[in-house]
């Protein structure tokens, strides 16, 4: 038999309903002759995405294709008659006419953006239903009590039940509340007692049997008959004034962490003057932005980096610098340093024992009874506060147990304390955004996590730390949840957010079966056959003149069932960390592909589908940068921190140099400045403990310092210039990545002598280099005064 096409329409800019035309059946070359109506804004970008599906009564419907066409290309009042060749092998077109006219009825929208993101107005409707008191013989046919289920999709609440009694005349106490969008066309959908509530997607051609009402012809404050019960609609604005949001958008660092910086060279310019011997003060615009990067390795760096951060203390280099950035392990020691307002000020003895007592202490006690019991009345907990709860979350619980002695109600935003006077560098935990049925290569988003904010820089938008995991539409800040713990933000950073964060920054089961892959193998165009959408650039008629900002139309072709199983079984990751999306219901400005800092980090492979982006998710999905790159370094390369020098401490298993090179790579693929790195064969084959590389070849990128962990000359001297003693040879032998190493990145437990061994390691490999950071800091400080002439 021939097909029994239908297309579907849906523009998710102008209206949240899918629209469809009539099933023509058991036609080869079906026709149809319907019309649809969208209101769009010009300001954002607007694409249509037109589907062929063959209807099936048993089976799913068949998606055949869907083309996308971005409306830009049309000009204001011109009707066109468009042509899609979508597959010459079976001759598949689509042709329809679209045109775009203005419309006069309303006045002029007002929007807020920052050229890649668009907030819109948004509005509240309230419903309220009132029952009449019914006659006595009608009282015993009726049930006590009745419930009314309202709908309006695409607003933040999306349904919303009201229960009634039948006995008394009664009125709902407390009314339903919809905030939405005010130009997406949007319905209130009801359902009424004893009728089958709707699909949760269903199109404008699905029957509900039961009443629906357009809100744009709402009477505000009036009644209207509902069967046997009237409701009372109010539609007002939304409680926020249009032009306020409860999100940052733009690009500049928030007022907090400028002022932080003003404040923090009163600390490093005179540390400078003293390392470097100056005989003037610098003034603020000679004082360079020195940063310490780090890299991730579970607890191998949790440790290693207590010792570098001693050496760098030694050195009086600490007080130099502005920035520590972590992801991973790191993060795990950064937490815990910035509990002391002062830790970078004191000597670093005190901590260091305190997490060796960690490190080397017994763990099989995290996994008793009463360890269980508190998981799961903390787990419950965080449910209750509206939050998804996963196995991230309780790896985050085990770690609180393994790294403290109890509960750490230690949160992200209480680190402002170590910073308000600029006493401390500013911590920058990393995380990347991914999405389901994608692989990290083919989607990440960098997201950056401060005591101040958390933002997406890629968008522009940036949410206070202590409403990061509230709930968020348009802006504006719908549902206030209580701030994680810090164990919870640094697991979901570990490999995969606050003890609930540290959760989020270091989850070790966030990884898939194409990343394990191409660990090892190199294959992974063959992979990508099977993980990447295919999607197909097609010729259309007319040919339209050439616009800026428009998007070239293209065909989507869906994946067959093997296809569809095999790209599951490849990018299915085991848990993943989400927390509630603060980009939602926002939309992408109809110029956010020309804003050059959106193109700065454009390199997923949806950048150019505007409707499939980060701001139409529910939940932000949350995974370790080691996914991508083992790196925390991007959050310094925004051109607005202007940093200068940057110390590259690796704590990679395995290549010491790998992250690296990846990180060059893809500086140059973004156009993101950043020093030509240059090893010979033989410095790969051996490395030394520090490599200087000043950039003098790409003028404005950095200065970096990089700092792979081996153990080279530390055989032999326990402290620069001091030889070992025949009886201390042992004690430089620190196996880092032999078979039987005991610092593998899975390790949870060391031996007290495995563990002040690294750290000895660490610190001597910096206090080994003085010299060569020396050098750097002179280097970023004559260039920062050649500038000013």
């Amino acid at each position: 038999s021939q097909t029994d096409c239908y297309v579907s329409l849906w523009l998710p800019t102008a209206s949240n309903d899918k629209f469809q035309t009539k099933a023509v059946k058991n036609c080869k070359d079906p026709v149809w002759n319907e019309t649809f109506y969208f209101r769009i804004q010009s300001q954002v970008k607007n694409v249509l995405e037109l589907a062929l599906y063959d209807k099936d009564v048993i089976t799913q419907d068949d998606h055949l294709f869907t083309v996308y066409f971005d409306i830009a290309k049309l000009s204001l009042g011109e009707e066109v008659f468009m042509h899609f060749k979508c597959d010459s092998q079976v001759r598949s077109e689509i042709r329809n006419g679209i045109a775009w006219q203005e419309c006069f009825s309303d006045p002029a929208e007002t929007i807020i953006t920052n050229g890649v993101l668009v907030s819109r107005k948004i509005c509240c409707l309230e419903v309220q239903v009132v029952e009449k008191k019914k006659k006595k013989k009608e009282k015993k046919s009726l049930s006590s009590k009745k419930e009314f289920s309202f709908r309006v999709q695409g607003s933040y609440e999306g349904t919303q039940d009201i229960m009634l009694g039948s006995d008394l005349v009664f009125s709902s106490s407390s009314p339903a509340k919809f905030h939405y969008a005010r130009y997406k066309q949007p319905t209130l959908d009801v359902t009424l007692p004893g009728k089958k509530r709707p699909p949760s997607l269903c199109t404008q051609v699905y029957d509900t049997g039961s009443p629906n009402v357009e809100l744009h012809s709402i009477p505000s404050g009036e009644n209207i008959i509902l069967a046997e019960v009237s409701a009372c609609f109010f539609v007002g604005e939304a409680e926020n004034p249009e032009y306020h949001l409860d999100v940052r958008l733009g690009f500049d660092l928030c007022m907090q962490e400028q002022d932080f910086l003003c404040k923090r060279r009163n600390y490093v310019a005179p540390a400078l003057k003293k390392v470097l011997q100056l005989q003037q003060d610098l003034l603020d615009h000679e004082t360079p932005v020195v940063a310490i990067m780090t890299t991730g390795g579970g607890m191998r760096s949790l440790t290693a980096l207590y010792g570098s951060l001693r050496g760098l203390k030694k050195l009086s280099v600490l007080d130099c610098a502005t920035y520590l950035t972590g992801l991973s392990g790191t993060t795990w020691t950064m937490s815990n340093l910035y509990r002391d307002a002062d830790w970078s000020q004191k000597d670093l003895d005190k901590q260091i024992s305190e997490a060796r007592k960690h490190m080397t202490k017994c763990k099989i006690n995290s996994l008793s009874l009463e360890y269980l019991k508190y998981y799961k009345k903390q787990l419950c907990q965080r449910k209750r506060e509206g939050r998804r709860t996963s196995f991230i979350d309780l790896w985050g619980l085990v770690l609180e147990s393994l790294l403290h002695d109890g509960k750490d109600n230690h949160r992200l935003s209480d680190q402002q304390r170590a910073i308000d006077r600029g006493q401390n560098p500013l911590p920058i935990y990393t995380a990347v955004n991914v999405k389901n049925n994608y692989s990290t290569l083919d989607f990440k988003e960098w997201v950056e996590f401060t005591p101040y904010e958390v933002g997406l820089q890629k968008y522009g938008v940036f949410v206070r730390t202590e409403d990061f995991g509230s709930e968020f539409f348009m802006g504006r800040l719908m549902k206030k949840v209580p701030e994680s713990r810090i164990c919870f933000l640094e697991d979901k950073l570990l490999k995969t957010s606050n003890n609930f964060i540290v959760c989020m920054w270091s989850s070790l089961f966030s990884f898939n079966v194409l990343y394990i892959w191409n660990l090892s193998h190199s294959s992974e165009d063959f992979w990508h056959r099977w993980t990447r959408d295919q999607i197909d650039n097609i010729e259309e008629e007319p040919l339209l003149p050439l616009k800026p900002h428009e998007l070239q139309t293209r065909l989507f072709t869906p994946p067959g069932a093997l296809s569809n199983a095999l790209r599951g079984a490849l990018t299915d990751r085991l848990c993943i960390a989400q927390e509630h999306n603060f980009l939602k219901g926002f939309q992408m400005h109809n110029d956010y592909l020309e804003n050059t800092h959106f193109s700065r980090w454009k390199d997923t492979v949806l950048d150019t589908f505007p409707n499939q982006l980060t701001q139409s998710d529910e939940f932000l999905s949350l995974v370790d940068t080691g996914f991508f790159i083992n790196t925390s370094i991007m959050p310094l390369l925004k051109p607005e921190r202007k940093v200068d020098v940057i110390l590259h401490l690796n704590y990679s298993a395995g290549s010491q140099i790998q992250a690296l090179d990846q990180t060059c790579k893809y500086c140059s693929e973004q156009g993101i400045l950043f020093p030509r790195v240059d090893l010979s064969e033989e410095d790969r084959k051996k490395l030394k403990e520090c490599y200087l590389f000043d950039g003098a070849e790409t003028p404005g990128a950095p200065v970096l310092l990089f700092f792979p962990l081996i153990n080279d000359t530390f055989q032999k001297y326990k402290a620069p210039g001091q030889k070992r003693s025949e009886s201390e040879m042992e004690d430089g032998k620190v196996d880092l990545y032999g078979c039987c190493s005991p610092y593998s990145t899975y390790s949870i437990q060391y031996s007290e002598k495995a563990y002040d061994r690294l750290v000895q390691l660490s610190e001597y490999n910096i206090l080994n280099n003085k010299d060569l950071i020396m050098q750097a800091l002179r280097t970023a400080v004559a260039r920062k005064k050649q500038i000013k002439k």
